[in-house]
């Protein structure tokens, strides 16, 4: 690299440093993610634009067309995914960029092992590091895909031995790690194939037994652990890009993970490892009580006589793709006097801000959405409330059942306003896998249907109501 070149590409890393710092600022509101997301992007092509024009390559043209196919998969994928699919696109790519930080470090560290060398602890170190994490982002992320798309079940699953296998493959895992900073040349090679493989294969394990009510908050971990392993490899290969931005993603998943165990009322140990500490008996999930079902009539003058509404909208607001369809409700509504709230959880749907992402689509004003804290209070004094494909937020067994699997876990309040609307294909449990004794109240009415066809309708009635 001569001096011009080396002078262009540092000047372009430091662009590109300060887009992507300027870029997730710009992700902390619904109003500029838009354009942040926009400039961070823009700060990576431009290194990878430079990187292929200035920085010697010995397979460029192999790199080119990959980069091409790489973006024409990606750009095809954004574009035509649904925001039901969402979340697990997003557990998809992230377990991608897990993935691909721990394969350069090992291929780093395999073409210096394999000529006979040692790396110095500055490469190893941060080697051995990327690969750990990198590998379990990649394994951990690829089972919470699987999850997410339904491949295997939503349930934790368990097997007799698990603590005992998870202990032992950590245990190996140091030992390779140690010997692959402190061992010889040849003697490294091994143990570095076994830290792969068994970090892997660690991933995998750690994921299986989280429940589907607590995929929101592993994706936040997965998100920060790929962050940790890209601000690795740039130790690997001295690049500040990697440095830099790996940090922030590493930084902002961990502190985000934190909120959301924090606002679960469970520490991340609890999430991973909560599966283990006790088996629920899932019969003492199902509730007795009768189901009153209701029409888009009824709901309609409810909704018209009231003084205040709230919708607690979860993902089967996201398959039904009725969030433009809740927006107009709550247009049709506020023009009555009616003051209309959104109750968000923090863990509702199957990622980070789902609920946040779908409202903002349809337009809702951020200033309508209130967190659970803030919401919880107000449920008391609310007239109705709308659930809109909710399950697993609103379920007061995590208030007052022991035994349920989700005890503990600070749920919407929604039982105690004076008159709960459940908008719902059927009867059938939410992703955690168990009853919701919330549909048998006596205030409780289910409103039977596609949400989509169902809202539509109910905007329709409310138009005929005096």
């Amino acid at each position: 690299m001569t001096a011009f070149s080396g002078t262009v590409t540092q000047a372009v890393y430091i662009v590109t440093i300060a887009l992507v710092i300027v870029g997730i600022m710009r992700l902390r509101t619904p109003s500029t993610a838009r354009s942040g997301n926009l400039l961070a992007a823009l700060g990576m092509a431009l290194t990878l634009g430079v990187t292929l024009v200035f920085i010697p390559l010995e397979n460029w043209l192999v790199m080119t067309a990959m980069l091409v196919l790489g973006a024409m998969v990606g750009t095809f994928a954004a574009r035509t995914v649904r925001m039901t699919a969402m979340p697990q696109m997003v557990a998809l790519f992230n377990g991608m960029g897990g993935g691909a930080a721990a394969l350069v470090a090992l291929g780093e560290s395999l073409h210096i092992l394999l000529q006979g060398a040692v790396p110095p602890l500055t490469v190893s170190i941060p080697g051995v590091f990327t690969v750990l994490i990198g590998a379990v982002s990649f394994s951990g992320s690829m089972i919470a895909f699987s999850k997410l798309q339904e491949l295997i079940g939503g349930r934790p699953i368990t097997f007799g031995g698990q603590k005992l296998l998870h202990a032992s493959l950590f245990v190996l895992l140091l030992l390779a790690a140690v010997l692959v900073v402190s061992g010889g040349p040849l003697g490294r090679l091994m143990p570095l194939i076994v830290l792969a493989a068994g970090a892997a294969a660690l991933g995998a394990l750690i994921v299986l037994p989280v429940g589907g009510a607590d995929m929101p908050v592993v994706i936040s971990l997965l998100n920060s652990l790929t962050g940790l392993a890209a601000a690795a490899t740039g130790f690997v290969l001295g690049n500040d890009v990697l440095i830099v931005s790996g940090s922030l993603v590493g930084a902002s998943g961990t502190i985000l993970t934190q909120l959301m165990s924090r606002a679960m009322n469970r520490p991340i140990s609890n999430v991973l490892f909560g599966a283990f500490s006790s088996q629920k008996d899932s019969a003492v999930d199902s509730a007795v009580g009768e189901v009153r079902a209701t029409n888009v009539e009824e709901v309609a003058t409810l909704l018209a006589y009231a003084s205040r509404v709230v919708v607690v909208p979860g993902y089967g607001l996201a398959v039904a793709r009725a969030q433009q369809q809740v927006r107009d409700l709550m247009v049709a509504l506020e023009a009555r006097g009616v003051d209309v709230r959104f109750g968000i959880h923090p863990v509702a749907g199957r990622m980070p801000g789902h609920m946040n992402v779908l409202l903002a689509e349809a337009d809702v004003p951020y200033d309508r959405l209130y967190e659970m804290d803030a919401i919880n209070p107000e449920f008391s004094r609310t007239d109705v409330v709308l659930v809109v494909g909710a399950n697993d937020v609103t379920n007061p067994a995590a208030r007052n059942n022991p035994g349920s699997p989700i005890y503990g876990m600070p749920i919407l309040e929604v039982d105690r306003a004076k008159v709960v609307v459940v908008l719902k294909r059927s009867m059938a449990p939410g992703f955690a896998g168990i009853d919701n004794p919330l549909f048998l109240l006596d205030q409780t009415r289910m409103l039977f249907g596609d949400a989509k066809t169902s809202l539509t309708e109910l905007l329709a009635a409310l138009r005929d109501v005096g």
